[in-house]
């Protein structure tokens, strides 16, 4: 189990907690139980119906690998054998209309996903940094990071309403009045926070295996580069009729959202590209051996 595959267990177990907890105040025992329920329940929901509402919520249209369209034809393409190389299935690709380059991945597991880029992404990148875009969507696909979001999205929603019918039920609960006004501002708060660093971590993750998936780190670096340069600039209508399906994107795709604060979803992209060359700088330097020369005299 990796740092980030612990961290984000920590994390679920602690925005789980946090949902009964509440539960727990409204209605005691009784109440976290019914609180675990609805969690689940909604969660199921969301694990099954998850991919094709974010894909209508963006418009996104299917393409197949027979497209007439040569810059679409190529990008399937290309997903497929990143696929194949990454061994596993071949996700459904799905363009989206958006000046503004970005993509993102979706779906409850490997064998019902999907990948989606926009217009802009496939007019304004070179086919490696294409690749090495859609390299770090499928490594999303790949660690399950789709079905992560997912839950800590809908956790992050229920708790925000759960925390509000306190409120309703003032001083009959077991937080009196006082403490259903700060549930119903903190809860929410506290929900964010997880939901957000859940998703960093899982965008370093991501960077690192869909690197290793693409066999070139510097050319995801670029596209990084590039689209977080294009982003502040172009409005992603879809994302901004949708935010809560922001953190899914590769960079935010929210305008006027620079600062990598504590609730943003996203790492710092410099940060992300600092990290990816100190990778492809590993993979450069060799390994000089025993034998090495180790000064001007051997």
């Amino acid at each position: 189990m990796t740092a980030n595959t612990l961290r984000t267990f920590l994390l679920l177990a602690g925005m789980t907690a946090l949902f009964m907890g509440i539960g727990y105040l409204l209605g005691g025992a009784a109440g976290a139980m019914l609180a675990l329920i609805v969690a689940a329940g909604m969660n199921l929901f969301a694990w099954w119906n998850s991919a094709d509402m974010v894909l209508r919520m963006h418009g996104a249209r299917e393409i197949s690998f027979e497209e007439r369209h040569p810059v679409l034809r190529q990008y399937a393409g290309d997903v497929e054998h990143l696929a194949r190389r990454a061994g596993m299935p071949i996700p459904r690709v799905f363009v989206i209309e958006s000046d503004q380059p970005n993509a993102f991945a979706t779906g409850r597991d490997p064998s019902h996903a999907a990948v989606a880029a926009t217009t802009g992404l496939l007019e304004r990148l070179d086919r490696s940094e294409i690749q090495g875009v859609m390299a770090h969507e499928l490594a999303h696909v790949k660690n399950r990071d789709t079905l992560t979001m997912t839950v800590t999205a809908t956790l992050a929603g229920a708790i925000g309403m759960l925390a509000n019918f306190a409120l309703f039920f003032g001083g009959n609960n077991r937080a009196g009045l006082l403490g259903s006004l700060a549930m119903m501002i903190f809860a929410p708060m506290a929900a964010m926070l997880v939901q957000s660093a859940i998703s960093r971590a899982r965008e370093y993750e991501a960077d690192w295996v869909g690197a290793e998936i693409a066999g070139n780190p510097m050319a995801l670096a670029s596209a990084l580069e590039k689209i977080e340069r294009s982003a502040r600039r172009t409005v992603n209508a879809g994302a901004e009729r949708n935010p809560a399906t922001a953190h899914m994107f590769i960079i935010n795709p929210l305008n006027g959202q620079r600062m990598d604060n504590l609730f943003s979803t996203h790492p710092d992209t410099a940060d992300r590209i600092d990290r990816l060359r100190q990778m492809a700088g590993a993979r450069a330097t060799p390994n000089p051996g025993p034998w090495a020369r180790r000064g001007p005299w051997g």
